[in-house]
């Protein structure tokens, strides 16, 4: 299957990436958290420049929708005045570290997320989809979200520094984590780990010094509804409308936190029903699909009202891609839709592309087979 480009990177504030409906502006707002304030000036700057659209992406980024090439320096400019981009473009580039949203002022995931942002210079030149995961609370949330070097709890209650596709890693402290982890993103970096792209990918043997057989403990699930924190709020897809949040944020006047899962956390308030945000948990939170065409130009086939069709048809978890990229979920699904010359085809426990099962379904046919399934 081909028709597709692979871009190797992910966009970012000074490298926006052209969609069917215009540039691609990520943000990535210090610690995944957002005053009141900043989301204001976040939302009035996405409907001044971009198409209101704000998509929460699986790192925890903001991606603001359907900006002009005209408007996106004043756009940058805007975001910069905010505190939600870093003036310098390498620094900028470097921030894609994902923590566990439960983070406290003080504590481990806010110290050691802190000290590496404030480091990130030392760090080598890096694949432009390499990340880092921060998880460092008493409770881990983040097992399963992507990451390729990871500061995690241990099963024992320690924290560890551990290669993202290696079932251990070693032993680290507060004082010293971030220390390690630049060391060991040097050694990714020196052993050609550029050629692999990722973590998981990168076959060469780690360092003595970075053995270890400290295990992760396992994760919890965030869920939509009442949180120690105010209320957690699910995004359908990942996508808000910049009217809508900023309604709802005027209305609260809360700070956000932003998590890998399509839900943020509305901080010091009561849960209470908001426009285009859900408070319980639901199937269409559950099911992976991108934004399709026409927003993406690599799209042959609408993906978005179909997965809501299907959302409460289907066993088992459901992808539904536009071409053979897989954009929405890197991972295998027990079924996986893909978009290919105007039609789908059906695929199982595949990723996106996989050799199906059945091809050039029409929606209809779609849902009358994952229906009887």
């Amino acid at each position: 299957m081909n028709g597709f480009v692979v871009k190797g990177w992910c966009p970012d504030a000074f490298r926006p990436m052209m969609a069917g409906d215009g540039l691609l502006v990520r943000v990535r707002p210090p610690l995944a958290r957002l005053t009141a304030g900043q989301v204001e000036g976040l939302c009035d700057a996405a409907n001044a420049h971009g198409n209101g659209q704000i998509d929460l992406t699986n790192r925890a980024n903001l991606q603001l929708r359907g900006v002009t090439e005209a408007g996106w320096p004043a756009l940058i400019e805007e975001l910069q005045a905010l505190g939600l981009v870093d003036p310098d473009p390498v620094r900028e580039g470097r921030g894609a570290i994902l923590l566990n949203p439960d983070w406290r002022e003080g504590d481990d995931t806010y110290a050691i997320a802190s000290e590496l942002r404030a480091r990130l210079t030392e760090l080598p030149e890096l694949p432009g989809k390499v990340g880092f995961v921060v998880d460092a609370g008493r409770t881990p949330m983040l097992t399963d979200a992507p990451g390729d070097f990871r500061i995690e709890r241990s099963t024992t209650g320690e924290l560890l520094l551990r290669a993202d596709g290696r079932a251990s890693g070693m032993t680290v402290t507060r004082s010293n984590a971030v220390d390690a982890l630049i060391r060991l993103a040097h050694w990714f970096a020196d052993s050609d780990g550029r050629s692999a792209g990722r973590m998981a990918r990168h076959k060469t043997a780690l360092p003595d010094w970075a053995e270890g057989d400290a295990v992760p403990a396992s994760g919890k699930a965030m869920q939509p509804g009442a949180h120690p924190m105010g209320a957690v709020y699910g995004l359908p897809f990942g996508r808000i409308d910049a009217a809508l949040l900023v309604t709802f944020i005027r209305t609260h006047d809360c700070a956000i936190r932003l998590t890998p899962w399509r839900l943020l956390i509305a901080e010091g308030i009561a849960p209470a029903p908001a426009p285009g945000m859900l408070l319980a948990d639901s199937a269409i939170l559950h099911v992976d699909a991108c934004v399709g065409a026409p927003a993406c130009p690599q799209a042959s086939v609408e993906t978005r009202s179909l997965a809501a069709r299907l959302a409460c048809l289907t066993n088992g978890s459901l992808h539904i891609s536009g071409c053979a990229k897989g954009c929405a979920r890197a991972r295998a699904a027990d079924w996986v839709l893909t978009g290919r010359a105007g039609a789908f085809d059906l695929a199982r426990n595949a990723r996106a592309g996989a050799t199906p099962l059945h091809t050039g379904l029409t929606p209809e046919r779609a849902v009358a087979l994952l229906g009887a399934c």
